[in-house]
């Protein structure tokens, strides 16, 4: 069975952070591991607490977890201290690891920043260079990129911008009144758009964890790219399309999936 690792922040919900990753890729058919980087009280409706770990204690659990099961993919996702996010690095170069996903969650679909501004900083310099696939959101990639994204032809501008910049594939996430759920994937000798249908469905929390561990599930397993998005766009908007309700909002995660990330 293949493997994966993620490495981001508890949400105590269980729709978003290291409880989305975990449910993402076991139902995406590989052996789900995490690295906690900062335990949140939180749920659909908002953040109340964070309290994050500290670096040293975070290496322990990656040294952990590559010296025991060695990770296929790994997926990075909210990490908001420049600290943190140097130990990454380090350790990501340190075991060689491969099939690196970097969801850089500075911008909450709301509009709320959720990262330092020197961790920005960092993880340009630390984890981008390192990553095989970065998936910002338009407030995201516009960080990224500094540039102002407004229609589809500005979205291919940043990702080719990013993609040439940090050495890495783009997959920016459409939306945010740009376009009908539309994704870009730009790598270094292609864009490729993958189309999709806005599903009016408000249970949107952790759909970004979502997808990107579902694309590290599906490179751990082999499969190209392109494939591996593809597959992973399938399976979120399954998961949307299916409207399970748990309450107030409920993340795309709490639906049940089989191996094959079909819905059940």
């Amino acid at each position: 069975m293949k493997t994966a690792l993620s490495i981001a922040g508890s949400d105590c919900s269980g729709g978003a952070g290291i409880q989305a990753d975990l449910k993402t890729m076991t139902m995406n058919g590989v052996f789900a591991m995490s690295a906690i980087t900062a335990l949140t009280a939180q749920n659909t409706t908002g953040v109340r607490a964070i309290l994050e770990v500290s670096p040293e204690f975070l290496a322990q659990q990656i040294d952990a977890v590559f010296e025991d099961i060695r990770p296929d993919a790994v997926k990075i996702g909210m990490v908001a201290s420049a600290e943190l996010i140097k130990t990454i690095g380090q350790k990501l170069r340190e075991y060689k690891a491969q099939n690196i996903v970097v969801d850089p969650v500075m911008v909450a679909t709301s509009g709320a920043r959720l990262i330092e501004e020197e961790a920005v900083e960092t993880l340009k310099k630390e984890l981008l260079p390192l990553a095989d696939l970065v998936t910002p959101n338009i407030p995201e990639a516009q960080i990224l990129s500094g540039m102002e994204i407004h229609d589809q032809q500005d979205m291919e501008r940043a990702a080719r911008f990013i993609c040439e910049t940090f050495h890495c594939a783009v997959l920016l996430k459409g939306g945010h009144s740009i376009n009908d759920a539309n994704d870009l994937l730009c790598t270094h000798d292609q864009i490729q758009w993958f189309r999709g249908k806005r599903i009016h469905n408000p249970n949107t929390h952790g759909t970004g964890c979502t997808l990107s561990s579902a694309i590290a599930a599906n490179l751990a397993k082999g499969y190209f790219m392109a494939e591996a998005v593809k597959r992973s766009k399938d399976y979120i908007s399954g998961a949307l399309a299916a409207m399970l309700d748990l309450g107030h909002g409920s993340g795309p995660m709490n639906h049940a999936f089989d191996l094959r990330g079909e819905f059940k």
